[in-house]
């Protein structure tokens, strides 16, 4: 495919996701009609659609039309791109531009310039302050692709020895020493022997710094309440050994692969339907906004509502609350988001301990896309002694 019909393809992708359809659908369904298509040509065009959704507001006011064509002028302008070149008529590509086109498209102001909706927009404004812009400009950007190192079976330094072996470079990153950033080479990291073989997986630096806060100790109960896929399961195995580690989720079916993740990385999970007993720690990491990684799954960011926000936010009592009467005397109740939004954060933590005075918290922490990784929250909470 020529770059010009690469930018055909992701138009119109966009306008199918601009009728409700699911991104990663819509491209799926691109492909599979699409055979001539290779690799690089799949992976060009799905650049394309994410660097439009992650900029979904701002594109279209300097295209001029809240459509796949005026969202992708936008992003090539914005990219300062030849958009004559690209926009010839020729071949596969999309027709010439109009003389009204080559007139239209503004500079984008306000929360438009930010790519928020206006009512997102205006809670991280009350909730982050000057903070805003920075993490804003931050989830309009391509996500790092990060590395987790997997103690248990290696170092950082050999792992990233095994790795450039590969053609994979990366560097170490300042939010977790069990973090690397991936600089050269991310699309070959599953077929990497490191990764093949345990020695790394692939999780978001900040994420890493919320398993870092954790009290862990070998021969701790640990429930991890709200595993999904069990990146923070295996993060704990990975960090300190001799953990007995008990993963679980509403929806069971989120920890399908987790098995086969744990025997590659060397980890001993125990899945629960239902959590049995008491346990020393239990983290749970709860359903949220996912605001923290909007730049990842951009799409969420315009299909977010108000009325998912107050759903959220009672579903977050409910597991708290939950996760409390699991935790045995002397244990810790882990708290986390990827959400930015106060409400989903620190909002929770202190209604908690009105709910249960019982209760102190012990650590309260943020991290912020501007930093490096995605958003986060991480609050534990520790029963008061003689209460």
């Amino acid at each position: 495919m020529t770059p010009a019909a690469r930018v055909q393809a992701a138009i119109e992708i966009l306008d199918r996701i601009a009728t409700g359809e699911a991104a990663e659908k819509a491209l799926t369904n691109w492909a599979r009609a699409s055979r001539f298509a290779g690799s690089k040509d799949r992976a060009a065009v799905r650049d394309h659609v994410f660097d439009v959704l992650r900029r979904w507001r701002s594109t279209a006011v300097q295209g001029g039309a809240e459509t796949g064509r005026g969202r992708m002028i936008g992003l090539l302008r914005q990219q300062d791109q030849d958009l004559e070149a690209l926009f010839s008529g020729q071949g596969h590509g999309p027709a010439a531009l109009t003389a009204q086109e080559q007139q239209a498209g503004q500079l984008p102001h306000g929360y438009e310039a930010h790519d928020l909706p206006d009512w997102i927009g205006e809670i991280l404004s009350d909730d982050l302050g000057e903070r805003l812009d920075p993490v804003a400009q931050a989830l309009r950007q391509r996500a790092p692709v990060f590395l987790r190192v997997n103690l248990a079976k290696t170092s950082v330094a050999k792992a990233q020895e095994t790795l450039l072996k590969d053609g994979i470079k990366t560097q170490p990153h300042a939010l977790s020493d069990t973090a690397l950033e991936v600089t050269e080479g991310p699309r070959k990291v599953a077929s990497s022997e490191a990764y093949q073989t345990g020695q790394i997986e692939l999780q978001d630096a900040a994420s890493q710094s919320v398993v870092d806060a954790l009290p862990l100790q070998p021969g701790l109960r640990v429930l991890d309440y709200c595993a999904g896929g069990g990146g923070k399961t295996l993060a704990m195995a990975g960090r300190q050994s001799g953990l007995k580690l008990f993963a679980h989720d509403a929806a069971a079916q989120r920890m399908k692969e987790l098995p086969a993740r744990a025997k590659r990385a060397g980890a001993r999970v125990t899945l629960q339907d239902r959590p049995k007993g008491l346990f020393d720690l239990v983290l749970c990491d709860v359903p949220c906004s996912g605001s923290g990684s909007w730049r990842r799954a951009p799409d969420a960011k315009w299909r977010f509502s108000q009325d998912k926000l107050e759903t959220l936010v009672q579903t977050q009592q409910d597991i708290l609350r939950n996760c409390a009467a699991h935790v045995d005397a002397g244990g810790t109740l882990a708290y986390a988001t990827c959400s930015l939004l106060r409400q989903e954060n620190e909002d929770q933590s202190e209604k908690f301990l009105r709910d249960f005075p019982q209760w102190e918290q012990v650590v309260q922490q943020r991290f912020f896309p501007d930093q490096g990784g995605d958003g986060f929250y991480v609050a534990l909470f520790q029963k008061r002694t003689g209460v």
